[in-house]
């Protein structure tokens, strides 16, 4: 049997997205953006979702904080949809228009970690980053796989774990149907097993501790997350702790204005836009005020302190 190709290099091949800058709605400008736990490569994966968010959101630095592309689902079945491609495509756009893109692998695309110190497409691939925010803040940003106990002293029960989450979304994804037709609202299942099961609080809190004390102990402020697909932005033990979420459930990012303020911003549901039929203007108050009014509707309060 022929081998299938890469899904990176898939997607390099792939034809560029159909629309240019023009056609894409006024963006929210950041100063940083940081995303993780895509996950393409699986059903579970929302790159409608993320596409749109990157339509209406840019920024000068935009970190990927690990499992981007889903290592572990590719390798036991080949699921790569038209919006997987267009999702790497859209991060390459960004890098060629003048964003720094920084990626930083995680356990389930732990295969990225051989290209460490190498770019691709402009992309920068490293095993950690120093993020230095706008006030003066300097932040660790990691994937949080290697402070897993789990993930990294018993691999066969991480996995398990994977194959029981991964039918967890698949009975969320029904039961969400059932409830759209009803008229309800999206409710996501393992959110609320994680919240109700009391292992999995305790794996949470001590997950957050652990990547506490290590930029404590490395004499950073803070640090920037994921793994845990658990959006949050608190103090722990006097450092602050930041995570981005999930782009399967939550379908949240993390963002740093132009002051050094961050805040989690939520994602669920797609915006329209219909781009204007002659040339856009640079820049109006009526655009800016437009983006703000549509981003007002989606984003969760919790800003850093």
């Amino acid at each position: 049997m022929k081998a299938s190709p890469s899904p990176l290099l898939a997607a390099l091949a792939a034809p560029p997205l159909p629309f240019d800058g023009a056609e894409d709605p006024p963006s929210l400008r950041h100063r940083t953006i940081w995303i993780s736990d895509i996950h393409l490569g699986t059903p579970g994966c929302k790159a409608e979702f993320l596409l749109d968010f990157l339509k209406w959101n840019d920024s000068d630095t935009l970190y990927l904080v690990g499992d981007i592309i889903d290592g572990w689902r590719l390798r036991k079945g080949w699921h790569w949809q038209q919006a997987h491609n267009d999702v790497i495509q859209k991060l390459l756009r960004k890098a060629r228009k003048g964003t720094r893109v920084v990626y930083v692998p995680g356990n389930h695309d732990e295969f990225a970690r051989a290209y460490v110190d190498h770019a691709f497409g402009g992309i920068e691939v490293v095993h950690e980053a120093v993020h230095r925010t706008a006030d003066g803040r300097r932040l660790l940003v990691t994937h949080g796989d290697l402070f897993d106990g789990v993930v990294q002293r018993a691999r066969w029960l991480a996995l398990l774990g994977d194959q029981l989450y991964t039918l967890i979304l698949a009975v969320n994804h029904w039961f969400n149907r059932a409830r759209a037709r009803l008229g309800f609202g999206y409710w996501s299942l393992s959110h609320y097993l994680k919240h109700k099961a009391k292992g999995a609080v305790a794996f949470i809190t001590d997950f957050e501790l652990a990547l506490a004390r290590e930029a404590r102990g490395r004499g950073y402020d803070g640090v920037v997350c994921g793994h845990i697909h658990k959006a949050e932005i608190r103090m722990v033990e006097g450092m602050l702790y930041c995570n981005d979420g999930d782009w399967v459930e939550s379908l949240t990012a993390l963002v740093e204005d132009h002051a050094g303020q961050l805040r989690i911003v939520e994602w669920n549901g797609i915006r329209p836009w219909q781009p204007a039929p002659g040339p856009l203007a640079v820049e109006t108050v009526e655009a800016v005020e437009a983006v703000e009014a549509v981003e007002a509707v989606g984003p969760r309060e919790a800003v850093s302190p």
